[in-house]
């Protein structure tokens, strides 16, 4: 079993990174792959970068290129949902594209020939994250639902407030787990993804996502990473 973990920031990775004890780099697409163990698994760290086209590519990569069997992604997002505030955790059970409007042709969010405008998370690994942000973040709020990313990091109260009225399950919102979902779907290749909240994607959005990133965000995934690990 090959698990690939991903974040789409340095700093998110770094400490994950750094509990593995043989890890050799691979480059492929532009990428630094990063191939070891960590309890005795094979595990695949990547830097996927920001935003849904960079997203896919790494997806792409790590199951053409490399064989996971299976994607986890750890990192940052921004609260939507009224309650979800800085410092819980969001543990997605599905993906929908905010930005993505094909209308009049297809109604809006829905991908165009999927008929669906969202994609699941894998059940069985999902609950196996969700057992592990137990186990490493005890204490810590932690709320399930639907995520939402775009090609935009919303950083206003008005933007924020046009996605909660216009998507109001959304729990949070942030720029790659659609695209690792839609990647996914396609080869059949089993996704979940946790998301740690840094800011309230309002206007205070900017200061508060750059002060937690660094001193907050790669702690919890790499506490996240090795609890997973430790018993999936």
């Amino acid at each position: 079993m090959r698990t690939a973990i991903v974040s789409a920031m340095h700093e998110e990775l770094s400490a994950v990174l750094a509990l593995l004890p043989d890890e050799q780099k691979q480059v492929a697409g532009g990428r630094d792959f990063w191939v070891g163990h960590l309890h005795g698994q094979e595990v695949v760290a990547v830097l996927s970068r920001i935003g849904k086209v960079a997203a896919a590519t790494t997806a792409t990569a790590l199951i053409e290129r490399f064989a996971v069997d299976r994607i986890v992604f750890t990192g940052v997002a921004g609260g939507l949902a009224a309650g979800v505030n800085r410092g819980d955790v969001v543990i997605a059970d599905a993906f929908l594209q905010h930005d993505l409007d094909a209308s009049p042709i297809f109604p809006r969010y829905e991908v165009p020939l999927y008929g669906t405008d969202r994609f699941a998370t894998d059940p069985e690994l999902t609950e196996r994250l969700a057992a592990a942000v137990k186990k490493a973040l005890h204490g810590t709020h932690v709320h399930r639902g639907l995520v939402v990313s775009g090609d935009r990091f919303v950083s206003s109260l008005s933007e924020s407030v046009a996605l909660q009225q216009a998507l109001p399950q959304a729990l949070a919102v942030e720029m790659e787990g659609a695209a690792f979902a839609q990647v996914c779907r396609d080869y059949g290749v089993p996704f979940a993804a946790v998301r740690t909240v840094s800011d309230r994607a309002d206007d205070e959005a900017h200061g508060d996502f750059l002060s937690f990133i660094d001193q907050v965000a790669s702690r919890h995934s790499a506490a996240i990473v090795q609890a997973f690990l430790e018993t999936a």
